[in-house]
């Protein structure tokens, strides 16, 4: 399969951003999704649809349900009942085309790896049990490297790196397996100002380019320069919509049970 072919089906994913013409925009929907952990209900009727191009915020205390929600999408955990439709077709198991990205507290940042080798990683999913490492997946790993500012930084072990380059290194795995979805748990905790506005500026192009991002985050502050939608959940759906519309006081003191806060 050549190079054009293998990248006819992703056309609405343009690395790069700026001018690019999406034909379409994949759909992510998710009806009535429960996911019981043994006996604690950790999420309850779930619903809501969105698309590539757009970012989506999911906030709530904690406890609320925002990792499991975030790794029932990435197929890593079952649901109990509903159902997670991807393209339109039931999404049973983990897809190369949704990338879930840790909190960097629960990555072994220890771990022997250079910044090549962990983007290196993102290639595997497409790689099945008997393709071997081509040319092609070697340009892609150039490419996500390039896009991220990370080809200084490609042979360093992942520990030497700064917390915003850490998270920049998981982005980059994400890019190389070519996900049209990326989910992730608390990017910008732990990451100063500096880093935090940089990665504020790479959500922005991601989406430019047609992916979509759906983040946990807690300050409430920085929704609104950072997000398109929000799902606000405590166990339970409150509210989802664009930003504008339902990131209001009212639902954020349902939210966090009439204890609004605020973390730095």
């Amino acid at each position: 399969m050549s190079s054009h072919s293998h990248e006819a089906g992703k056309e609405h994913v343009c690395w790069g951003g700026g001018g690019c013409a999406h034909t379409h925009h994949h759909r992510l929907e998710v009806v009535d999704l429960s996911v019981q952990y043994q006996e604690v209900r950790a999420l309850e009727k779930i619903s809501f649809a969105t698309e590539c191009g757009r970012s989506m915020a999911l906030i709530g205390p904690n406890g609320a349900g925002k990792s499991t929600l975030l790794k029932s999408l990435a197929g890593l955990i079952p649901g109990d009942s509903g159902k997670i439709l991807w393209r339109g077709r039931p999404l049973t198991r983990s897809s190369h085309e949704l990338a879930y990205l840790p909190q960097r507290g629960d990555v072994d940042w220890n771990f022997p790896i250079t910044v090549r080798g962990l983007v290196e990683m993102g290639r595997y999913p497409n790689l099945g049990w008997w393709r071997q490492y081509s040319k092609h997946d070697a340009e892609i790993v150039e490419r996500a490297l390039a896009s991220m500012s990370l080809l200084d930084l490609q042979d360093r072990q992942i520990s030497a790196l700064s917390g915003g380059q850490q998270q920049r290194a998981f982005i980059a795995r994400a890019l190389a397996q070519e996900a049209h979805v990326l989910l992730l748990d608390e990017p910008f905790t732990g990451l100063d100002k500096p880093a935090q506005e940089n990665l504020s500026r790479l959500f922005k192009e991601l989406t430019a380019e047609g992916r979509l991002l759906i983040a946990s985050h807690h300050d409430l502050q920085t929704v609104s320069g950072n997000f398109d939608d929000i799902l606000l959940i405590r166990r339970h759906q409150i509210a989802f919509g664009p930003v504008t519309e339902a990131f209001t006081e009212g639902n954020i003191a349902t939210a966090y049970n009439g204890e609004l806060r605020t973390a730095n």
